[in-house]
């Protein structure tokens, strides 16, 4: 029997659609993984020319219709690395796997500890950590929309090996088991509440702390994984961490909303990054040197890659380097392209965080993207209405 991902894919074809960034060259090198290799992915990285000692590794997955190489040139992760001594691994998803390029979070297999795409990840992370000398203590992973969900489920279910990690556009983990529950989830619609998000996230390993830093970054006009969703990863990972459902604090930085979470040693363990009226990406700024704008690589003047580096204490200071603005019609342009990576689940917001997220949030008309394309697909399918 055909798989879905595959009929998805030949029905795809019949339409236009990005296939993300493209980049004529790219400074990533190619991984031979030395592990098991379940998931079928390709692993690119980047060291530092001259690391000082064990480097920490950050642990970068792209957004559907997107590859390791394109993000990377559009977040500037490996430019930041090789300046501040750190290293970069990119997972890559591959079409024969996923039709338009997303990590498979909404799948069980590839979501459980032991099996499927997390284990090609873990594989990937043991190969660097042997074969380059990473710093073990100091392993982070951050990714956006499908891939902000493949983050978040890979620190769900190996949490021993992360000291943190960043969800971009993101979603819970286990909260959707198949293609059209992903699609529901992503709206915002059938979320678990609380305690069902809790206890899949326990569910997810035998670990029992201590558990990484959670860093979450949502856009206040992204239609295409639903506000809902960021208050849903603050409810899966809560409990865990030991705070309050409300924020210790709010503090504006470059312009925007940071909620933050305070543990019981006086920590900051938990925080929420609110881009107002951001829509579906990552959020950049250009002016900073680091990324380019591009579809779902968003200039909106707040650098996430800049901000959850610091966060790690992978970067020296958050002096911005000199850098040629680009014009005001291609931020614009940048902005406007916020439609598209398919990621999606989510979960009720309890009565403590729901305060974070309004109902009149407005909405941003998109040019058709990623999204529209797969549902177009399935209904063509008939798999949904």
């Amino acid at each position: 029997m055909r798989k879905l991902s595959d009929t998805i894919e030949r029905l795809a074809r019949l339409r236009t659609r990005p296939d993300g960034l493209q980049p004529a060259t790219s400074a990533l090198r190619p991984l031979d993984i030395t592990g098991s290799n379940p998931g079928e992915l390709t692993g690119w990285y980047s060291m530092p020319e001259k690391p000082k000692g064990a480097p920490p590794l950050v642990v970068v997955l792209h957004g559907c219709t997107q590859n390791a190489a394109g993000y990377d040139r559009g977040s500037g992760w490996s430019a930041l690395a090789e300046e501040y001594g750190f290293a970069v691994l990119y997972p890559e998803q591959s079409r024969s796997n996923n039709g338009n390029l997303c990590f498979n979070w909404f799948s069980k297999p590839d979501v459980t500890r032991g099996s499927g795409e997390v284990l090609s990840i873990r594989e990937m992370i043991a190969t660097m950590i042997a074969d380059h000398g990473i710093d073990r203590r100091r392993v982070y992973v951050t990714g956006l929309s499908a891939g902000g969900a493949m983050a978040n489920s890979l620190l769900a279910t190996y949490p021993e090996i992360f000291a943190g990690g960043a969800i971009i556009a993101g979603l819970p983990h286990g909260a959707a088991r198949t293609v059209p529950e992903a699609f529901d989830r992503m709206r915002g619609h059938g979320l678990p509440d609380a305690d069902r998000l809790q206890a899949l996230l326990s569910a997810a390993s035998p670990h029992k702390g201590p558990w990484p830093t959670i860093s979450i970054w949502q856009g206040t006009a992204d239609s295409t994984v639903a506000d809902k969703n960021a208050g849903a990863l603050i409810d899966q990972w809560r409990d865990a961490l030991g705070v309050a459902a409300r924020p210790e604090r709010v503090e504006t930085v470059d312009g925007q909303e940071r909620h933050i979470w305070v543990d019981s040693a006086g920590r900051e363990v938990l925080d929420l990054f609110l881009v107002r009226g951001m829509g579906h990406g990552t959020p950049l700024d250009t002016a900073s040197g680091y990324g380019e704008a591009a579809p779902y690589m968003l200039d909106v003047g707040i650098s996430s890659t800049l901000h959850i580096a610091r966060s790690w204490g992978l970067t020296a200071s958050f002096e911005k380097r000199a850098h040629r603005p680009q014009p005001a019609s291609a931020r614009a342009e940048a902005a406007g392209n916020s439609a598209g990576n398919n990621a999606g689940t989510g979960a009720g917001n309890s009565a403590g965080t729901a305060s974070l997220f309004s109902a009149a949030w407005p909405g941003k008309a998109k040019p058709e993207g990623v999204k529209d394309v797969i549902e177009a697909a399935l209904r063509a399918a008939g798999l949904m209405k």
